[in-house]
Order: C-alpha cells, then structure tokens, then sequence
C-alpha cells in the first residue's frame, strides 16, 4: 500500500524545519553572475559624552599652564581663591566635597603650608581641623601664637586626595602655581612648610628628618623668606615619641618671632 500523498502545507513546513530559506524558480540562476548590492557606508564612530568634570580629560602640561595663567591674574586672595574654585584642570576636584583655600589671619607674620586636606577638613572647607589640627592648634598655643591671629594656614593641595592618600608629583605640579601666588600675595615674615610634601615642593627638601628644624630660604619671586619646616602632626600622632623633636622646632620658630 503506497503512502499518502503529503498535504502541500505539511512539505513548506518540512522545508522551514530543515532550513530551507527561499524557493528555486525552474529555471536555474547564476547568482555569481548577479549585481552585486552596494556596501553599506561606514558610519564614523560617534564621540563619546563629555565627562561630568573636565578635570579628568585635561591634560597635566596644559593644565599647569592654566594654572599659572589664573594664579598670576589674581591680584588679591579673594581673586585667587574664586580662580581656584572655577579650575578644571586637577582631576582631585571630581571626588572632593569642597574648595579647601586658607584659615587664619592673611595679615599674620606667620604663614604654615601644609599637605593636603583630610577627610575632616574636606567637610568643613578649612585646613586642619582634624585630630591633626587639634594637635597644631595645641603646638601654637605653646609659644603663644592662635590660629585667628598670629597665623595664617593653608595646604599645598587645595583638594582632597581620596583615601587621604599622598599627592602625586603630576597633583602637586598642577596645584602649585596657586600656593605659591598664595604665598606671594600674603607675603609673610616667616614661612613653615609643615611636613614631607610642602617642604619637598617649596624648598626642594629630600628628607623632612633631615632638614626639619633648619632655616632654609623660600624665594617668591620678589624676595626671600625665611622658612622652617616642622613635623606634620599627623605623623606625631603615629609616632609621639618625636613631639621632643618637633618642641625643639617650635622653640626655635618661637625665637624667631620673637627677633622680628
């Protein structure tokens, strides 16, 4: 008994099932002998979305350039600290909370430049304020000198550095231009580089253990001044057995004062 012809919707099925995809005239095509469609053009690729901080894709040469050009346009420190605010070349700017600029009397004689702000100081916008500043605040107290007087405070690196990290060389040269115009508009009588990085970047000191409690020279352009630097207090607080180190310091920034 022959087998039932197949309904004509059950072989299109069959033919989809095995992947047969288009139908065959009777008569055979050569489809190497056909016109070939068109390639379709290349779109060029479509730029990316700008950052939400422009700091991130300046480059560092430039960015020092800008720096320099906004510093020396400051003619007082008002000035200078709304140029800061509106730079876009340190990438630090992106994840600080606030503009860390300056505490302090701008006419002091004194004039303390330290590292970079904290985790504290960062909240608040003002240079040491943490455990750290409470230990500076208690080391002036002890030759007499008040933060709202006698001194005026502000750090090498207006920004904070996440995870209170070190400054980076490439950091530390976009920003510098700014303390230094900082320095230069202030113009006190006696500089204090507080700690490794400001002593390193002001007065090229390699080694804080070496050269703390020494008078060097700071140069700003016009003039010099002399400048001490001192142990950071934060690196008292880990190692409190050289507070007799840093007494001996402040005894003689003590004495210099005195002599002005």
């Amino acid at each position: 008994m022959s087998p039932a012809t197949p309904h004509p919707a059950e072989i299109i099925a069959w033919y989809a099932e095995m992947g047969v995809s288009e139908a065959l005239d009777e008569t055979p095509h050569n489809h190497f002998a056909a016109p070939r469609p068109a390639p379709r053009p290349v779109l060029a690729p479509v730029p990316a979305a700008p950052l939400r901080h422009a700091a991130a894709a300046t480059a560092p040469d430039e960015a020092a350039v800008s720096a320099r050009t906004l510093a020396r346009e400051a003619r007082t420190l008002d000035e200078l600290k709304a140029a800061m605010a509106g730079f876009e070349g340190c990438a630090l700017k992106a994840t600080a909370k606030n503009l860390v600029f300056a505490d302090g009397n701008p006419a002091a004689r004194v004039m303390l430049v330290g590292e970079a702000p904290g985790a504290d100081e960062d909240r608040a916008g003002l240079p040491f304020v943490g455990r750290s500043g409470q230990l500076l605040d208690r080391m002036l107290a002890a030759i007499g000198l008040t933060r709202a007087e006698q001194v005026y405070i502000a750090n090498l690196l207006p920004w904070r550095p996440p995870g209170n990290r070190t400054p980076t060389p490439q950091e530390v040269a976009i920003c510098l231009p700014f303390i230094q115009r900082q320095i230069e508009l202030v113009d006190p009588a006696i500089l204090v580089c507080v700690g490794r990085p400001s002593s390193m970047a002001l007065l090229d000191v390699k080694s804080i253990m070496a050269a703390r409690g020494r008078w060097l020279e700071y140069d700003n352009g016009t003039r010099t001044i002399p400048a001490l630097p001192i142990l950071h207090p934060a690196y008292l607080l880990r190692s409190p057995l050289d507070k007799r180190l840093a007494w001996r310091d402040l005894r003689t920034l003590k004495a210099a004062i005195d002599a002005l």
